[in-house]
């Protein structure tokens, strides 16, 4: 293998210097042929072929000289330049490839420097902190999933193993029967919103846009959880202007506007209340959603729309930590905004922007 880079090497060096030989040659020959041309002419002086024989011998050991100048001084150059950052960057990219995306490339000094190449070593850069980051997130994403799953796979498989039991009561059996069944519901859930979370980031769901009113979707969305509110004797506060027109896409809002209200209704205590309101402006409409439940704090506030996040433990059997996150793909996806206003003790508000037109 080194005898094989030894000759690659070797014919490299042969090679510029055959080709800097012939650059230096044709130059050198035509100035002297010139400067002959004009000797003769001008002093009349008649030139023998000794003296031409003479001549070309010493223009042939001079142009040999000056191409191994410059054959040296090209392949510093090279080495420096050239050979040097292309090895940096090789040897960078193999860690890479092993799995480092620690890794970064110190940029080139600027003097004597191919600024190219610290483009190259930019985007390079930027390359590594990305996969690092994709990385990071995978690794997170199969941690959580992991034991999201852990739990209800747990649930399940002791309310089966109790299932088993010959002397088990009607009522404890209908008991265990709906604990496994509830915990395969959570399970079809998260796998539904994984898949469409993972869909949303991939770009793989375009929107369909179409115009329609946004408070009787607001309305259709809301009637969907009539039984939970009543259930609970939660109170409806409901101020929606009236036809007020958006170009979206109407399933995916539609999805929006069901985990909002899941959210309120699940951490809303019996007796509280639930607030609906829509407005707009020239250019967007506006849907706040409140509650009257237990608020969160800052900290909180700053991770919902993160996946598998859950700032109340004590709801994380009825959720899953993706239900935000979905929410926040796809306000972006509609150009929109989203924020949140929460107190401890007092409730939540969130605050929905979309454009109108």
């Amino acid at each position: 293998m080194k005898r094989e880079s030894r000759i690659k090497n070797i014919l490299k060096w042969l090679n510029h210097y055959l080709v800097f030989f012939l650059l230096v040659a044709f130059v050198i020959t035509c100035c002297i042929m010139l400067f002959v041309s004009t000797l003769s002419n001008d002093l009349g002086i008649t030139l023998t072929n000794e003296n031409i024989n003479a001549a070309a011998k010493l223009t042939f050991l001079n142009a040999s000289l000056i191409t191994l100048i410059f054959t040296v001084i090209d392949a510093v150059r090279r080495k420096l330049t050239v050979e040097r950052p292309i090895k940096r960057i090789t040897q960078a990219a193999e860690k890479i490839m092993q799995g480092d995306f620690s890794v970064r490339i110190k940029p080139q000094s600027k003097f004597g420097a191919d600024d190219s190449f610290n483009e190259v070593i930019e985007c390079f850069n930027k390359l590594a902190e990305e996969l690092g980051s994709v990385e990071t997130l995978r690794t997170d994403f199969i941690t959580n999933v992991s034991h999201e799953m852990k739990t209800p796979l747990a649930v399940m498989q002791n309310y089966g193993t109790l299932l088993q039991a010959a002397d088990l009561s009607d009522e404890k059996r209908i008991e265990y029967a709906k604990g496994v069944t509830d915990g395969s519901r959570r399970m079809a859930e998260m796998m539904t919103n994984i898949l469409k979370l993972n869909r949303l980031e991939n770009q793989q769901i375009y929107p369909k846009i179409s115009e329609f009113d946004l408070g009787e979707q607001l309305c259709e969305c809301l009637l969907q959880f009539e039984n939970i509110w009543e259930k609970a004797n939660i109170e409806i506060d409901t101020n929606i202007a009236e036809d007020i027109k958006v170009k979206a896409d109407e399933e995916l809002l539609s999805l929006v506007w069901n985990n909002l209200f899941s959210n309120a209704f699940k951490f809303t205590e019996a007796g509280g209340t639930v607030s609906v309101t829509l407005t707009a402006t020239e250019h967007h409409a506006i849907v706040k959603v409140k509650d009257t439940g237990c608020g969160m704090t800052n900290d909180t506030g700053a991770h919902i729309f993160e996946k598998f996040y859950q700032g109340d433990t004590s709801h994380s059997s009825s959720g899953n930590g993706l239900g935000l996150a979905l929410v926040k793909r796809v306000i972006d996806i509609m150009h929109g905004e989203i924020g949140v206003q929460s107190t401890v003790g007092v409730g939540t508000t969130f605050t929905v922007r979309i454009r109108r037109g």
